[in-house]
Parts: structure tokens; C-alpha cells; sequence
């Protein structure tokens, strides 16, 4: 992976976008991102940040776009990139994007693939592909509508605005707001503790709402019971309530 770093410390894995000098996703990034969230697919992974520096992503490589034009290749640009942010979607541990600088188009579309976007004070994010004529192709209408409701997902969608920090936190796109330089160190430090939490109750929790979101009540609850139901006879279940009769902290293997 030329363009990606991948560092793991005890069970907190960090994907690191390395395309100087914005990160602008072309297909050799995009397939060095799919790689490495393979590699964090690993059991001895708990949990994952996804990060890159000073920019996460500010968007997709228009010059390739234009060569996709000129060789009349037009049917599939953005599959590569729907298919890493499903894989980071679906990966059964928590999973952080760390978003500094602009996550922008594709940039925001990865970020929204993490269970968790926490965005330093000077980031921006958006979906801007509408200023170039067409419009977001690796879930942005759809993720991002299930973050900030349909109606403004529309407003974001066709102003293609930059969308600061304290906007993204009001309207949901963000978790968590910390200043420039706090912001890989407070990413880490989160992804630690859920490292050192039940992993499969956590898995559980995201299969959960993901499969149950559309459904009907009747629908959901028989998930969520299908999915308690599996959680209650890991090794950590069992960790779980000794600890909590015996008054003590749980030391949980993931397990």
C-alpha cells in the first residue's frame, strides 16, 4: 500500500491516507483504502480510526474524470469507492473517522462509512459534486440523509456548500468537535476505550440498527432479539455480569 498507512498499536488499528498534498481519491488511493480496512478486519482488531493529514479527503481526482470522459468510460467511476466505504461500513468494531482539513464528495462519503466522525474545529465537509454537474455516487444521498434527514441532505446536496465544524456538529454529520491539534490524539484515545470493550456486543449493536432501520417495528425487535440472543453467549456476556455482581471492572477479550 503505497498510498495508505497502516499502523496497529494493541487493538486500535490507524488507516492513514497518504496522497499528498489533499488526498484526492483516485483509483490507486481508493483500492490502498480497501486494502488496508481489510487488513482491520483482523479479530485482533477491536477497533479503528481512519484519518489523514492536513486534509482527509478533500474529494475525488477530477483529472481522472476527465480521462474517463475522453476514453468514454463513464459507467462505473464511483463502484470502487461504494464498495471500501461498505467494507469500512461493515466492519464489526467501532470505527472513527478522524476529519481534519476538508473531507469533501468522496472525502465526506468515506467519513460517513465510520460509525463515529469527529471533525477538527477548522474542518469543512460537503457534498459539492453537483458544482461539477453530477452528483455524489458512493452513498452520499443516501448516508447522508440518514444523518441529517432527507430535506437537508437535498439543501447540502444541491448548494454543494463547504459546511464548517459547528454546523456539522448542530446537524449531525459530526459527533465530536476538538481543536486541530487534539484531534488524531482524542481519536486514538476513544478508539482505545472501544478496544477494550466487548467487541461482539458492539458488532451486535450495528447489526442491529443497520438491518432493522427500514423495517417495521415488528421487524426490528425481532432482530434486536436475534442479535441479543447471539451476544448472550460470548465470553463476554458472561465477563460482563461476574463483573458487575462481584462489583468489579470488567476485562472484556472481545471474545
Amino acid at each position: 500500500m503505497d498510498l495508505v498507512k497502516y499502523s496497529q498499536d494493541g487493538g486500535v488499528a490507524t488507516i492513514t491516507l497518504n496522497r499528498p498534498p489533499v488526498n484526492a481519491l483516485n483509483p490507486a488511493l481508493i483500492a490502498d483504502i480497501d486494502a488496508a480496512i481489510g487488513l482491520a478486519e483482523d479479530r485482533r482488531v477491536r477497533a479503528v480510526v481512519i484519518t489523514g493529514s492536513p486534509h482527509f479527503a478533500a474529494g475525488a481526482d477530477i483529472g481522472g474524470f476527465q480521462k474517463s470522459f475522453e476514453a468514454g468510460d463513464t459507467d462505473r467511476q464511483a463502484s470502487g469507492l461504494t464498495e471500501a466505504v461498505a467494507r469500512l461500513a461493515n466492519l464489526e468494531k467501532p470505527t472513527i473517522a478522524a476529519v481534519s482539513g476538508f473531507a469533501l464528495g468522496g472525502g465526506l462519503e468515506l467519513a460517513m462509512g465510520a460509525d463515529f466522525r469527529y471533525l477538527a474545529e477548522g474542518a469543512k465537509v460537503g457534498q459539492p459534486e453537483v458544482l461539477l454537474g453530477i452528483i455524489p455516487g458512493a452513498g452520499g444521498t443516501q448516508r447522508l440523509a440518514r444523518l441529517v434527514g432527507p430535506q437537508r441532505c437535498i439543501d447540502l446536496c444541491m448548494t454543494g456548500r463547504h459546511v464548517k465544524a459547528d454546523e456539522a456538529l448542530r446537524i449531525g454529520i459530526a459527533d465530536k468537535v476538538f481543536p486541530d491539534d487534539d484531534l488524531l490524539a482524542a481519536a486514538l484515545a476513544e478508539a482505545e476505550a472501544f478496544a477494550q470493550g466487548p467487541t461482539q456486543a458492539y458488532a451486535a449493536i450495528k447489526r442491529a440498527v443497520s438491518r432493522g432501520f427500514d423495517r417495521s417495528l415488528e421487524e426490528g425487535l425481532a432482530i434486536e432479539a436475534e442479535q441479543f440472543a447471539t451476544v448472550f453467549g460470548t465470553a463476554d456476556a458472561r465477563i460482563g455480569v461476574s463483573a458487575f455482581l462481584a462489583k468489579e471492572r470488567p476485562e472484556f477479550t472481545g471474545a
